[in-house]
């Protein structure tokens, strides 16, 4: 059964990047609108994604439950639940960067068992099954070897000051930057895992982020090898910001979001 739901899920979720890369042609100002905020912006196309994916999946497997971050949950209670982020890095998607994706993750009671994450202007599909490692393109991936943090190269996203957070991230940026190697921020949680998880990159931080933003993400790094949990070092992630690494850096990692 769940070798047909990953096959499922490749599936779907190479259809759906073919449908952004189609459409991020036509995209204009008119096909663009706030959320809340003039950061924080949502277009067209992410629902059409998604209302592309609900159909699909309900199509294949009508009794499971959904989870998007546009439609929010549907269903009836099912062991299984679909979590779709249509578009994770709007942003990147309005202004024509490469750096957004669509990260489809299925859980059964809770437990993530499998996902997927496409980058379409990449041409880079990941995914993961649970207990059966992770891949790109086909290719099985794992974390990076590297045990020093001052050697790192790891990645965030400041999705708290475009929700307007008074606690935000810049103060432990502030921390981190000066001891690590470098910091990217391509503005994609989901491609963001995806390279902590292939080992481009180290390690990844991040806070006010939404399951629907890392359920995927967090299987490929699980399962190739990495660790992750909140900026405490439990489980009460993505609520209480998520904290994901290859393992060797993660207890040197972690330090920086101790309050002094």
């Amino acid at each position: 059964m769940r070798k047909i739901m990953i096959e499922f899920i490749k599936e779907i979720a190479l259809e759906a990047g073919c449908t952004a890369l189609e459409e991020m042609k036509r995209l204009d100002a008119s096909r663009v609108h706030a959320k809340g905020t003039d950061k924080d912006m949502v277009t067209e196309v992410d629902r059409m994604i998604e209302d592309q994916l609900i159909a699909a999946i309900h199509a294949k497997f009508p009794e499971h439950d959904i989870y998007g971050e546009e439609t929010g949950r549907s269903g009836s209670g099912s062991e299984f639940c679909w979590i779709i982020d249509p578009i994770d890095g709007t942003t990147s998607y309005i202004h024509q960067t490469p750096y957004f994706s669509i990260s489809i993750g299925l859980q059964q009671n809770g437990v993530n068992i499998a996902g997927a994450v496409c980058a379409p202007k990449l041409g880079e599909l990941f995914w993961a099954e649970k207990g059966q490692g992770a891949f790109l393109n086909g290719e099985r991936i794992r974390v990076s070897p590297r045990n020093v943090l001052g050697q790192s190269l790891v990645a965030t996203g400041f999705a708290c000051i475009r929700a307007g957070w008074k606690e935000n991230n810049l103060k432990y940026f502030s921390r981190i930057m000066p001891d690590i190697r470098d910091i990217r921020r391509c503005g994609s949680a989901a491609v963001d895992l995806a390279y902590v998880a292939c080992g481009r990159y180290e390690g990844f931080w991040e806070m006010c982020l939404n399951i629907y933003d890392v359920a995927a993400g967090v299987l490929l790094v699980e399962e190739a090898g990495g660790i992750v949990t909140d900026m405490a070092g439990g489980k009460n992630f993505p609520a209480q910001g998520i904290v994901a690494s290859n393992g060797l850096i993660h207890d040197n990692f972690l330090s920086y979001f101790k309050e002094n």
